[in-house]
């Protein structure tokens, strides 16, 4: 045959060819496709068929898709009358439904159902199934017209809409879901907007015949979700104008042997404007989506928060302003999320990575794309299409996810230009990721840095052939065109363009989180359960069956008993001769009396009364008196034996009275001293370095309710004063017995603990209080600083951020209640300085404020928390115009020192306060020096507490507090006249100090010894106002009797001994008063209760006695 001949037969060949497939249905093609797959996996098959079978070897499992119904497709478009759904998943179309009409409610039922086998080698593999969705395309079958029908020509389809299924619950344990896909219309043209609405939605089932994952690889598996927002302050050289750009990044996962790379690609460069909305949806990292909405993750969310919040960088306060301009200047936006599944081993050896090194290198470059232009490119234009330009490397801080039941991060992260030393060196990374990805597999053949625009699917499901000439274009026009160099010179190169990200401040936003936390945090069971065990609970103590209350009830029983017998026995000898209502004679009685005697003794019976007697006696005498061992002398048993016969006397007719009186006796009256007021008193007396008295009033408090563990910890804080570090571990761990969420007890045991160096319990003790009280600052910040003396740098810092947010909402939630009482009363914007501290959330009325969702513009809570954060710290440092009470605590670690001060905790005193100071910007406040200074009079180191006073008051010279420390200094010191010059001062600001009754006790004591005693007189009585006490009322009772006012100075003196009557000094006074008044008999007693409580005053007790050497009374020895 000639050549013409072959042609001809060609072009027939050919035409017949394309007739044949002008007549094929859409359906068919659809099977063309299939059975395209179906090769695929066949020809996968066949090459894992070529090894020998491995049976431990996971078999695939099938996963059912299963579309059921369509709603609201006539919004998608009115005329619309049939479609069919195709289903693809991992770039394969795994189906299509048949041709199904649209009834006239918009809702049709498709009924289809698809499968795919998800394995662990792949294709479809559990990192597929989490980050890879289900795509749904609903497409509208055109009508043919009659020509068409006649040449049975193919059937065109036109995309409608787009909807995604998230796999995600099948590795959530979940065999089984159902959902309603959002459908998002496809846009028809460029002028639609970017983002339209869902208009319409799929009911769709996907299951499984069994669980993708055991229940152990379920519990011991995680979830790693990574988040790019986007890029700030990127440099000037970024320009929409010129050759298309891809901007990238990529972090590696260290997950496996092999890292697992999670590639951003497609950024968008936006120019200057408005902020990105806030919240907006994460999108999926797909290619072949024509539906804009589709690319959005179904409930998943960039919601945004207060820039002190994030784990990252550019969180502090001066960084505000900086991030609120940056996210109105040119930007590069991701808003992406991939995901990597992590089973038990990965998670364990991402753990291991970041105990080892805390920082993963996420990588960012640009890459130029070629243009779609028909000419041929120069040389000079590939080699700039060749290189990756701007590379750089933000170093992200992965260490907070070590921190217990951490599970998410998020912040701001600074690009560097990269260097392999510097990554290296902070990383531990030795290569680049872009090179590396290029050097493990091709990323031209999979697309990964293709520009995201894919073949769209409104077009007609092309053939095989069309499918091969479509790739092979695409491969060589992308392995022309793009792709890395693994050269190291030209990254020297480009070093000069890279550093640009350093002068223009450029840094990422980015969210880390995980499904589950690496570090599980332990639940307040268990650490409940576990400090039970520390602390075991005791057994409530027997009754005691002896005591001096007891031993005083068993006489009086006694006395009841013999009393009836002897009565008994009286009236067997004389009851007939008693006469009737009649008095008996003297005379008679006596005899009457000496007959029983007689017939007692005779009988015997008198003997066994005794023996009763006797051991009642005895128990008094052990129990009540505490003799147990023999007098060294005969006179000592003499005194002894007639105060023990006074009161056996005494009782033994008080158990008559009541015995032969018809009246009930009249009930004790209270005790007038309550828990407050012990507590009070031995405060006081700590304060005068009487802890003798101290320890007694403690003890006397708890004898009164030892089941209060408020008592017990207040015993143990004086304790800790004593320095008896083990004494007080025992009371508080009493304290806590009795209530285990005393959250006070709870961190007192943990600070014991590490006085200890017992730190294993001290961190469940700190760990267990922030559990029990979560917005405590105290604890929070303890246990910060517990973890950095343990060097746990990464929970420290965490455990500080927390305290911090806390103090940020105690700031903003009083500064909202004066600034909304100020509103009401006039308007704001006339309030001169106090309208621009005002947040958003602030200047709603009423309550609506906590109704706000709780998505936050970072940029709005700062605008309103910015002078709210600051105004505190500038109010510890300026004057204050009356004290430093009015002030609030500018920080976490003031706040703490002044609970660490109440419970004399000088150890954590110390850190804290170095906090503190490292933490000031303009120097140390007044309120550093003067918890500096407490400190150090808690030690007794007066030097160093001078020092820190002076600058205290060099700082603000005007604060209360400062002058009455100084005033206790002096005190301590022996120097009274400056002393009192400190405490006149002090008492002469407008507002008190915290321990005003301590500045009006010692104060008065200065007037008395320097002989003013009216004003001694006032003062005294300003603190028996306030805080009255045995001292205040016998301060006021000895400037009354040196001023002669003898009536006045009695009953100060007697309201001083009702609040404690073994105060020497007092009975000693009382004393004087009575030789002044000539009252003989009761200048005895006081004088006896004045030495037997044993006065030290010896100035006193020599003016006693003269007084009774003068007037001849009152001292029995005279």
């Amino acid at each position: 045959m000639d050549v013409p001949g072959r042609l001809s037969a060609r072009r027939d060949s050919s035409a017949r060819k394309d007739s044949s497939a002008r007549k094929d249905s859409s359906a068919r093609k659809i099977s063309s496709d299939r059975r395209d797959s179906s090769d695929r996996r066949d020809s996968s098959t066949r090459k894992d068929s070529a090894f020998p079978a491995d049976d431990s070897q996971p078999q695939p499992t099938p996963v059912e898709i299963t579309v059921l119904t369509a709603q609201d497709l006539k919004s998608l478009k009115t005329d619309v009358l049939v479609t069919v759904v195709h289903v693809e998943y991992n770039g394969v179309i795994l189906g299509a439904s048949s041709n199904t009409a649209v009834l006239p409610n918009g809702t049709t039922s498709y009924n289809f159902t698809t499968s795919f086998e998800c394995s662990p080698e792949g294709p479809n593999s559990l990192h597929d199934i989490v980050q890879k969705p289900v795509l749904l395309t609903v497409l509208e079958v055109l009508q043919k017209e009659k020509k068409q029908k006649e040449k049975k020509e193919m059937e065109k389809t036109v995309p409608l809409g787009q909807a995604v299924v998230d796999l995600l619950p099948l590795l959530q344990g979940q065999c089984s879901f159902k959902v309603s896909a959002p459908l998002y219309a496809v846009l028809t043209s460029p002028s639609e907007s970017l983002h339209p609405e869902a208009k319409g939605c799929l009911e769709v089932t996907v299951c499984t015949r069994e669980p993708l994952l055991s229940a152990v690889q379920l519990s011991e598996s995680n979830l790693l979700s990574v988040t790019l927002e986007a890029a700030y302050c990127v440099p000037e050289a970024f320009a929409p104008a010129g050759s298309l750009q891809n901007y990238m990044a990529c972090l590696q996962v260290p997950a496996a042997e092999e890292e697992f790379p999670l590639l951003f690609k497609d950024g968008i460069l936006k120019l200057a404007g408005e902020k990105e909305p806030l919240p907006r949806p994460k999108k999926w990292s797909l290619d072949n989506v024509m539906a804009p909405g589709a690319q959005s993750i179904p409930s998943s969310f960039i919601v945004g928060g207060p820039y002190e919040d994030e784990d990252g960088e550019l969180n502090k306060r001066e960084d505000r302003e900086f991030r609120m301009q940056a996210e109105s200047t040119k930007r590069i936006v991701w808003d992406t999320e991939r995901r990597c599944y992590l089973d038990p081993p990965a998670a364990v050896i991402l753990q291991k990575r970041i105990g080892e090194c805390q920082y993963l290198p996420m990588e960012v470059c640009r890459m130029s794309l070629p243009l779609p232009s028909k000419g041929k490119t120069s040389k000079a234009d590939k080699g700039d299409e060749d290189k990756i330009s701007f590379h750089g490397v933000a170093y992200v801080n992965m260490g907070p996810l070590l921190c217990p039941g951490v599970k998410q991060i998020r912040g701001a992260f600074r690009v560097f230009a990269y260097q392999d030393s510097e990554v290296l060196k902070k990383s531990k990374s030795q290569h680049s990721v872009f090179q590396d990805l290029q050097k493990k597999f091709s990323l031209t053949k999979e697309g990964l840095w293709s520009s995201g625009i894919s073949t769209p699917l409104s077009k007609a499901v092309p053939s095989k052939k069309e499918d091969k000439e479509k790739d092979s274009n695409k491969m060589t026009s992308n392995s022309s065109h793009v792709h890395l160099s693994d050269a190291t010179g030209e990254a020297e190169n480009t070093t000069s363009l890279d550093g640009q990200y350093a002068e223009a401040g450029t840094f990422l936003v980015m969210e880390i989180k995980l499904d589950k936390a690496l570090v599980p945090k332990r639940s307040r069971e268990e650490l409940s359960s576990r400090i039970k065990e520390m602390i075991p609970s005791r057994p409530p103590l027997p009754p005691l069956t002896t005591g001096a209350k007891k031993a005083v009830e068993d006489y009086h029983n006694c006395v009841t008993k013999l009393a009836v017998a002897i009565l008994g026995e009286y009236r067997e000898l004389f009851g007939k001769q008693l006469p009737d209502w009649g008095a008996i004679d003297p005379q008679t009685l006596e005899e009457q009396k000496h007959q029983l005697n007689c017939q007692l003794t005779i009988s015997g019976k008198k003997f066994a009364f005794k023996e009763q007697l006797q051991y009642a006696v005895v128990k008094i005498v052990r129990e009540k008196y505490l003799k147990t061992t023999a007098f060294k002398t005969q006179e000592q048993l003499q005194e002894f034996l007639s105060e023990l016969y006074v009161y056996l006397v005494q009782q033994m007719h008080i158990e008559l009275n009541q015995l032969l009186s018809k009246e009930a006796p009249f009930p004790s009256p209270p005790t007038r001293l309550t828990e407050e007021q012990l507590w009070f008193f031995a405060r006081e007396a700590e304060v005068n370095k009487d802890y003798k008295l101290a320890a007694f009033y403690h003890h006397q408090r708890l004898a009164q309710d030892q089941h209060n563990p408020q008592s017990w910890l207040d015993y143990g804080v004086f304790c800790l004063l004593l320095e008896e570090t083990t004494k007080a571990q025992e009371c508080f761990r009493q304290a806590l017995s009795l209530d285990p969420d005393h959250i006070q007890s709870l961190l007192l045991c943990g600070i014991v603990a590490v006085m200890l160096q017992h730190y294993e319990e001290a961190e469940i003790f700190f760990e267990d209080s922030c559990c029990l009280e979560p917005s405590s600052i105290p604890a929070w910040t303890l246990s910060g600083l517990f973890y950095e003396l343990q060097d746990n740098n990464i929970q420290a810092e965490m455990a500080f951020r927390e305290a911090k947010k806390l103090l940020q909402a105690q700031l903003t939630k009083k500064r909202s209640i004066p600034e909304a009482e100020e509103g009401e009363e006039k308007d704001i914007s006339d309030g001169c300085g106090r309208s621009s501290s005002l947040g958003p959330a602030e200047s709603l009325p009423g309550g609506l404020a906590d109704e706000l969702p709780e998505v936050v513009d970072p940029a709005l809570t700062c605008m309103g928390l910015e002078k709210e954060a600051a105004a505190p710290e500038a109010a510890s440092r300026a004057p204050s115009p009356g004290s430093g009470l009015s002030q609030p605590l500018c920080s976490i670690f003031m706040k703490t020192v002044e609970f660490l001060v109440e419970v004399n905790a000088v150890q954590f005193i110390h850190q804290a306060l170095a906090h503190e100071l490292l933490n000031l910007e303009e120097g140390p406040s007044c309120a550093y020096y003067l918890a500096l200074a407490k400190a150090a009079l808690l030690k007794e180191d007066f030097s160093k507490c001078e020092e820190c006073l002076c600058e205290a008051i060099r700082t603000d010279c005007r604060n209360p507090n400062v002058w009455a420390q100084k005033g206790h200094l002096c005190y301590l010191k022996k120097d009274f006249g400056e002393a009192k010059k400190c405490y006149e001062r002090t008492i002469s600001f407008l507002e008190d100090a915290v321990d005003m009754h301590f500045v009006f006790l010692r104060l008065g004591s200065i007037y008395l010894e320097e002989k003013e005693h009216g004003q001694a007189k006032q003062t005294y009585l300003l603190a028996c106002k306030d805080s009255p006490s045995c001292l205040t009322w016998l301060g006021v009772g000895i400037a009354c009797y040196r001023m002669e006012e003898m009536v006045e100075a009695e009953d100060a003196l007697t309201e001083a001994n009702a609040l404690n009557n073994t105060n020497a000094e007092v009975w000693g006074y009382l004393t004087l008063i009575c030789l002044q008044g000539g009252r003989e008999r009761e200048a005895e007693q006081c004088y006896k209760h004045t030495l037997k409580l044993g006065l030290r005053n010896e100035a006193l007790l020599r003016e006693i006695q003269d007084a009774q050497h003068r007037l001849g009374f009152g001292n029995p020895a005279l």
